[in-house]
């Protein structure tokens, strides 16, 4: 006979408590404690498990040819080579960003070689064929609308798609539980379902997953840790560039970086980031390039920087793109080693294009940029490259000749450098040894 417990769950990081409290004793998160409803089964019984057999790891048998293409390039690369079959993969981002309009044509082209299942649980079916028109990918997609988990599970085995394609996990059900789709035990028994499925019959499962006002995806922690790959699919509302990173990825790499834009008929990925990102013109006041790595790709940017004086009695600093404090880091070592006063401005600092930015090796254009725009010189097409340490010394960052080769492709004649960095044709290395020195080159000035 089944019976309904209550119990507490965290819905940042999925601990499970007896009682309620103001914060989490696992993650220290406040206001984070909700109350479940649970229905528990009658034990099995006393028989015991039946031990399975064990094999040696050299035994085990992992052809990397099994990958699935997607027909996409930017997203093969970021998945490492394609879709794992057996493989549960997480893809989050904001609203209208255009994460089922990337699976959707994902799903049309794998599609057109193997068998291919789309279970849509926030569109009806002829949502999903209209959309699927507008970019051209009717075909052959099979599609389901329905959001209760144990019909979406017997579809599943029933059908045995090679790729199965499930929008949202936050939309799925089950009548086990006596809490809302999209709660945290909802979400958590949905993954757990769905990874058992992925593994035993050999379907790679791809879940969207809605994203937190502060962009991580929402529901459990425990669910990031239960996928193989988790990406985020990252862009300006509004703008055209849409920028596809890997947070997690059990198969490959996590610094590999997809970039598409967004058109009338869907996205298309760019095969260039940098000559898109670097179009417009180069060298104005408050404004130098830099080039981060993302994974194996040299990426060109341009940063741009803003100081005003401030009307309030906190001055404001604001980033988009590149960490706030990182930001606040470098405006202090400009104040206490280049002699650069801003306590009684505005600034802002904006990586063009909507990428963010993780790299130190940025840390020097954004210091040339927020100094050109408080002098208000302009740098020329120069493109920096550096980390700014807390002494104000300029440290040397790894694959400069490769960030450098990327310059001399757009153009770019100049670079500023630490100390120690290899020439390359066609670029004019201008070393420098602090961030004082690094000014003097850039702006012509003590």
């Amino acid at each position: 006979m089944a019976r309904t417990a209550t119990r507490f769950s965290c819905s940042a990081c999925g601990e499970t408590l007896s009682r309620w409290e103001g914060r989490c004793p696992a993650c220290e998160a406040w206001d984070t404690i909700v109350e479940e409803r649970t229905t528990l089964s009658s034990p099995r019984g006393n028989a015991p498990a039946q031990p399975r057999e064990v094999v040696t790891l050299a035994d085990v048998s992992a052809d990397e040819a099994e990958r699935i293409p997607t027909g996409i390039g930017e997203l093969d690369r970021v998945l490492g080579g394609g879709i794992v079959p057996g493989s549960l993969v997480l893809v989050g981002g904001e609203p209208g960003v255009g994460k089922s309009t990337l699976l959707t044509m994902a799903l049309a082209s794998i599609a057109q070689r193997t068998s291919a299942l789309l279970v849509t649980g926030e569109e009806s079916a002829a949502q999903v064929r209209l959309r699927a028109e507008r970019i051209g990918g009717a075909g052959k997609i099979r599609v389901v609308a329905e959001t209760d988990l144990s019909v979406v599970i017997a579809t599943i085995v029933a059908e045995r798609p090679a790729v199965c394609v499930i929008d949202s996990v936050q939309t799925l059900w089950t009548a086990d539980l006596a809490s809302a789709p999209g709660s945290v035990s909802q979400v958590r028994e949905a993954a757990g379902e769905l990874l058992r499925v992925a593994k035993q019959h050999g379907v790679a499962i791809i879940l969207v997953g809605h994203v937190t006002k502060d962009g991580a995806v929402a529901g459990p922690k425990v669910l990031e840790h239960l996928v193989d790959a988790v990406l985020l699919f990252e862009g300006e509302r509004g703008g055209e560039l849409r920028v596809l990173r890997a947070a997690k990825n059990r198969f490959g790499a996590t610094s590999e970086l997809g970039v598409f834009a967004m058109t009338g008929r869907g996205l298309e990925a760019v095969e260039d980031p940098s000559a898109l990102l670097g179009r417009d013109e180069l060298g104005a006041t408050g404004s130098v390039v830099a080039c981060t790595m993302e994974g194996s790709r040299p990426l060109l940017l341009e940063v741009q920087a803003l100081v005003a004086p401030s009307e309030l009695p906190q001055p404001r600093r604001l980033a988009n793109g590149i960490d706030r404090n990182r930001l606040a880091m470098l405006l202090a070592v400009l104040s206490r080693h280049a002699q650069l006063g801003l306590g009684s401005n505005d600034v802002f600092a904006n990586v063009v294009g909507g990428v963010r930015v993780d790299d130190p090796a940025v840390d020097l254009a954004v210091a040339l940029a927020v100094a050109s725009a408080a002098r208000g010189v302009p740098t020329g097409p120069i493109v920096a490259i550096g980390e700014i340490g807390l002494t104000g010394r300029l440290r040397p960052v790894a694959q400069v000749e490769r960030r450098l080769k990327e310059a001399s492709r757009l153009g770019i004649e100049q670079a500023i450098v630490p100390p120690g960095s290899p020439s390359v044709a066609g670029i004019v290395l201008r070393t420098a040894g602090s961030i004082s020195e690094a000014l003097a080159l850039a702006l012509g000035a003590d």
